[in-house]
């Protein structure tokens, strides 16, 4: 075969996947419909439908001669027709036949473009020898019961037969996404165009206003000129020279003037004009990009029925406002999230049949995915289920044994901040670690994710719902988690502000207020800042000190009034103070490279007017940080202090390159440090000095990071020295494992932060 030959198979099997995969989801969705059908009217409808999509997918496979698929299909297509003419009827068992057909089809599909599978291949034809076996053992349906027909009415003839309405069709194109996301970015560049030529267009109009205060002047000197002139007429030369230029200049002055005025009118028309079309240009690119959450839900219905088949449960998922749609890149990232909470409605938190009758609940549970449009540009997502619930008590031991709240803590702590404490990594009140749940790690996960979209997670109590019924956070009666989601991840608004010299923009959505206080109004409770606001103590910090910058707290003199943004994500909220709040602008993000994917406290960079670049802030990471600096003594008395030996900590790094950084950075901080080149060297090291704390690597010779820790933990005299590993090992395996050995803190290096391992080792000595 050409090379030419080659090229177009390649393209005609791309086409044919993008055909099959319509095919093939359509054939799931309706075969789950079919199977979840009450009337005997809807089936008729369902299984012409099927066979339809089955016949074309036939089809497709055979003009691109893949075998495998075609005689699936035509063993599928042989059931659908025999449904059809009534010579047979679908046991549960069949129905489940027919899912794992449909599963083979999308396992095939995967590698239909690239090396073809004897295993799949295989696969599927038994598949198609099975369905053949289980038609000719199917049994007829039993005869319908006999009904007297109801006299004829003009209304009858009105009644919607099937809800499958045949559509009159719409002109279509396609196009590759790729194509559409750079003609996207492309329209979105023309946004620091529109903004350029707005702040163009003002400058214009502060320079025209500025001839006022000219004008002023110069109507107050004008007559001071004239009486200057000699009563007896005769004029000194130099005098009339300068009489007659500062005439001239004042005609010139207000030359200028006309056409300053005339530039800045045009320059903001020309603003508002490139504004205009820019926003209208970006908004269409926008909804060209957008689907409905459908798409992303398509595949859950078939995901729920076989999770629930596997363990044994009756599950009926409900879908509301699927078409609502939002930006494809949003509903990319998301599904996993999605599936994620849907998974642990099932496993966690729905009873098995006989449960749910012995409590007097119905057989079968529900799992609602409730979709809502919030405001103009935020969406509002409930995944709720109607099973056991959350159990306090078990959230409460579970943080307990992570060390996450002391037993006084945990007596105190209210029912909303218990269930908050789920979305920390490593919690689980599973009492079994499963390939489906169990190890902690899911819904902390699920909440990093949605906040890096810049929306924000929280379990919800009944009594605040209103989109869903009987649905509560309260054990026995169901969950509920709630999900804001942005529409569109392209602009947004943002509040400018600066920051020790620096500007950043804060995501409108999350500043509550911006307000001016009187420095005398900050006070100071346990040694935290705060403020007075809405009756209540809120803590004060400062960006600059929150963002690690330079020391210098105060934003301006002590006689000014502090400036004051209020910052909020679910129900935290903390005051930050600014040198200056400059202003409410649409931003455009620009994301910081895959280098830089999760920088703490940073979402992404945008050009303001100016030219000038700005750091966009995530407010989630934001107030993270904040609290450990709200934490921290305000203003520490000057007072002498007595001479304190410096902690010592033994690094034990195979890496010269690491060993060095590391070592560079705790001497940085104040710390004595010594290193070993491997763990052997490090135990041995152990042995003959005195340390406070070891920061060692896993992966080394002789003797690994998990082995020495073991080690540290046997030996009667070092059993209490804490032991910080800093680790590429980042599998949820290798985290427990280190803390199986003993370990006080597993930091990877793959999300290394200089900060952190300082946070770790204050925390630790």
């Amino acid at each position: 075969m050409t090379q030419k030959d080659n090229d177009f198979l390649k393209r005609l099997l791309a086409t044919f996947r993008v055909e099959a995969e319509e095919h093939i989801r359509a054939i799931s969705s309706y075969l789950i419909e079919l199977e979840k059908a009450s009337t005997v009217e809807r089936h008729p409808e369902l299984i012409e439908t099927i066979f339809r999509e089955v016949h074309s997918l036939k089809g497709a496979a055979r003009s691109v001669n893949l075998t495998n698929f075609e005689a699936l299909c035509q063993s599928l297509e042989g059931v659908f027709a025999e449904l059809k003419s009534g010579e047979i009827s679908l046991s549960p068992d069949f129905y489940n036949l027919l899912h794992r057909a449909v599963d083979s089809l999308n396992q095939g599909l995967d590698a239909v473009g690239g090396e073809r599978k004897t295993g799949e291949k295989s696969a599927m034809i038994a598949l198609a020898r099975q369905l053949e076996e289980a038609r000719r053992g199917a049994l007829p349906p039993p005869p319908p019961p006999v009904e007297t027909s109801p006299p004829f009415s003009p209304a009858a003839g009105k009644e919607e037969l099937s809800p499958i309405e045949d559509r009159s069709p719409i002109e279509t194109v396609r196009l590759s996404v790729e194509r559409l996301d750079a003609l996207l970015l492309q329209a979105e560049e023309l946004l620091a165009g529109k903004l350029s030529t707005a702040q163009q267009a003002a400058e214009l109009r502060a320079a025209a206003a500025e001839f006022t205060a000219w004008k002023r002047e110069w109507a107050r000197l004008q007559p001071s000129l004239h009486a200057a002139r000699p009563a007896n007429g005769e004029t000194d030369p130099h005098l009339s020279r300068w009489a007659e230029f500062i005439e001239w200049n004042s005609q010139f002055v207000q030359s200028l003037e006309v056409r300053l005025n005339a530039l800045a009118r045009s320059a903001g028309r020309e603003s508002r004009a490139l504004g205009s079309m820019v926003d209208t240009l970006l908004d269409d690119m926008k909804h060209a990009l957008m689907l409905p959450f459908s798409t992303l839900l398509e595949g859950f219905p078939k995901f729920v029925r076989d999770l629930a088949h596997d363990q044994n449960k009756e599950v009926e998922l409900i879908i509301r406002g699927g078409e609502i749609e939002a930006d494809r890149r949003i509903l990319e990232e998301i599904k996993d999230p999605f599936l994620h909470l849907v998974r642990n409605c099932i496993d966690h938190g729905v009873e098995h049949p006989e449960e749910r009758q012995r409590i007097g609940k119905p057989r079968c549970s529900t799992v609602t995915i409730a979709i809502a449009p919030l405001n103009g540009s935020r969406i509002e997502v409930l995944i709720a289920d109607d099973g056991a619930g959350i159990d306090l008590a078990k959230v409460r031991l579970a943080a307990l044994k992570l060390g996450l709240i002391s037993l006084e803590t945990g007596e105190k702590m209210g029912d909303e901040e218990t269930l908050a404490l789920i979305f920390h990594s490593g919690l689980s009140t599973s009492p079994l670690i499963t390939d489906i749940s169990g190890r902690g790690l899911g819904l902390a996960i699920v909440q990093e994710k949605v906040e890096r979209l810049g929306g924000s997670v929280a379990i919800v109590d009944r009594s605040s719902i209103k989109t869903t019924e009987g649905r509560s956070s309260t054990h026995g009666s169901g969950t509920t988690f709630r999900l804001l989601l942005p529409l569109t991840l392209a602009t947004f608004r943002g509040v400018l502000v600066r920051a020790n010299g620096g500007h950043f923009v804060l995501p409108t959505n999350h500043v509550e207020r911006v307000m001016r206080l009187k420095r005398e109004e900050i006070s100071t409770i346990e040694n935290r800042e705060t403020i007075r606001y809405n009756g209540a103590s809120l803590a004060l910090v400062w960006l600059s000190e929150t963002l690690g910058m330079a020391a210098r707290r105060d934003p301006g003199e002590a006689n000014e009034p502090a400036q004051i943004v209020v910052l909020a994500a679910g129900e935290k909220r903390i005051g930050f103070v600014v040198e200056e709040v400059l202003g409410e602008q649409e931003v455009l993000v620009k994301t910081l490279g895959k280098q830089l994917r999760r920088v703490r406290n940073l979402a992404g960079t945008t050009s303001l007017g100016s030219g000038r670049e700005a750091l966009i802030l995530n407010v989630p990471d934001l107030l993270k940080s904040a609290v450990k600096v709200a934490g921290r003594t305000a203003h520490p008395a000057a007072a002498p202090e007595a001479a304190v030996k410096p902690k010592s900590i033994l690094v034990v790094e195979d890496s010269i390159t690491s060993r060095t950084l590391l070592k560079t950075i705790l001497e940085t901080a104040g710390y004595t440090v010594r290193t070993a080149v491997d763990g052997a060297d490090g135990f041995a090291t152990l042995k003959i000095g005195d340390f406070d704390l070891v920061v060692s690597d896993v992966d080394m010779p002789r003797l690994n990071g998990f082995d020495l820790t073991a080690k540290i933990r046997a030996d009667r005299q070092l059993a209490d020295l804490p032991v910080a590993l800093v680790t590429a090992l980042e599998t949820r395996e290798d985290r427990e494992r280190g803390a199986e050995v003993g370990a006080n803190a597993y930091i990877v290096k793959s999300s290394f932060d200089q900060s952190n391992l300082l946070d770790v080792i204050r925390r630790l000595i």
